[in-house]
């Protein structure tokens, strides 16, 4: 069939919530300043409720790289599991603005949507309350046949991995593309990620990846060795291997090609959220829109040096125009 998507990313829904506070906010609640903090449904329901002032936008890992591929102009879809509440119409509403297909029904049995209230206080620090909810129940047959028969590559999210599913999830994202002649594309997500999960990940990157993202610490972690004999091991499982190395920019490989692209980062660096999101971004757009294994690599380092010249994890700037100007 024709394709006619470019990549249908697959991870965690989650509603990004966005509000400012002062200090006594934070103690008067003992949330952990500056921290990750993993919460219930009780806990996030009653942060929500005490917030005034927020914004709310469709996030997790996947999402914000489908969002940087339809902001390339790109064709992005997207599957992951809304519960049918306030935040997963939210989640809808918000990433249909953003150009990007998402095909899933909310459910309406199981946890609410997954959720993420981001408190920002005067000093800049950033205290993240994150409630994973409906994350946690997502099933194979979340991610529809329709959708992956259409793309030319589906994008897997590390972390589903941790789901209760997450093995199921990839087998059967393998099979769907096996019959659909779609590449399987994958980013590690996590250095702990790939270390709990070492054995299973191995196997399934040497039988069914494509194209594998890593920063410098995960694809250690997955060789269980130094970085270059680690990046050496993993060439030879997948056709193309990408390594992100922050500052230093980027190794991007396939066959016996190879190239260095350096990191070009639009103006200081405010925020790094969303950096590797937006650097796979770049590069999947490219490989599915005719552009060479260099080329996709510097449009990758310009939509992660755009986002990370400013808070949040989606593109403010025109991304084509970025582009345009550079390629």
């Amino acid at each position: 069939m024709t394709k006619s998507i470019d990549v249908l990313t697959v991870g965690n829904a989650i509603v990004d919530i966005f509000a400012t506070c002062d200090d006594a906010f934070i103690d008067q609640r003992d949330i952990g300043k500056g921290m990750m903090n993993l919460i219930d449904a009780d806990r996030s329901a009653s942060l929500y409720a005490d917030l005034t002032d927020f914004t709310e936008i469709s996030g997790g890992s996947a999402a914000n790289t489908a969002v940087g591929i339809a902001a390339l102009q790109g064709k992005a879809a997207f599957a992951g599991r809304v519960h049918d509440d306030v935040l997963g119409r939210s989640f809808q509403q918000d990433i249909a603005a953003a150009s990007v297909r998402f095909d899933n029904p909310p459910h309406t049995t199981g946890s609410p949507t997954a959720s993420s209230i981001i408190l920002v206080t005067p000093d800049a620090a950033r205290s993240m309350n994150t409630y994973l909810g409906a994350c946690i129940e997502f099933q194979p047959d979340d991610i529809r046949e329709d959708n992956v028969a259409a793309a030319k590559i589906i994008y897997l999210e590390g972390y589903l991995f941790d789901a209760p599913a997450g093995p199921d999830i990839f087998a059967r994202a393998a099979d769907l593309a096996a019959r659909s002649d779609t590449k399987i594309s994958l980013s590690l997500s996590d250095p702990w990620c790939a270390e709990r999960h070492r054995a299973a990940l191995s196997l399934f990157i040497r039988d069914h990846v494509d194209i594998l993202f890593a920063n410098e610490d995960e694809v250690a972690s997955l060789g269980d060795c130094a970085l270059d004999h680690a990046i050496d091991m993993v060439r030879g499982w997948v056709s193309e291997l990408v390594v992100t190395r922050g500052p230093k920019g980027a190794l991007v490989a396939a066959d016996g090609e190879s190239h260095e692209v350096e990191a070009m980062p639009q103006g200081p660096v405010i925020d790094t959220t969303g950096a590797g999101d937006l650097f796979a971004s770049g590069y999947l757009y490219g490989r599915t829109n005719g552009y060479g294994l260099r080329e996709s690599g510097v449009i990758a380092s310009l939509a992660a040096g755009e986002v990370i010249s400013h808070i949040g994890a989606r593109p403010q700037a025109d991304l084509v125009a970025l582009v345009a100007s550079q390629i």
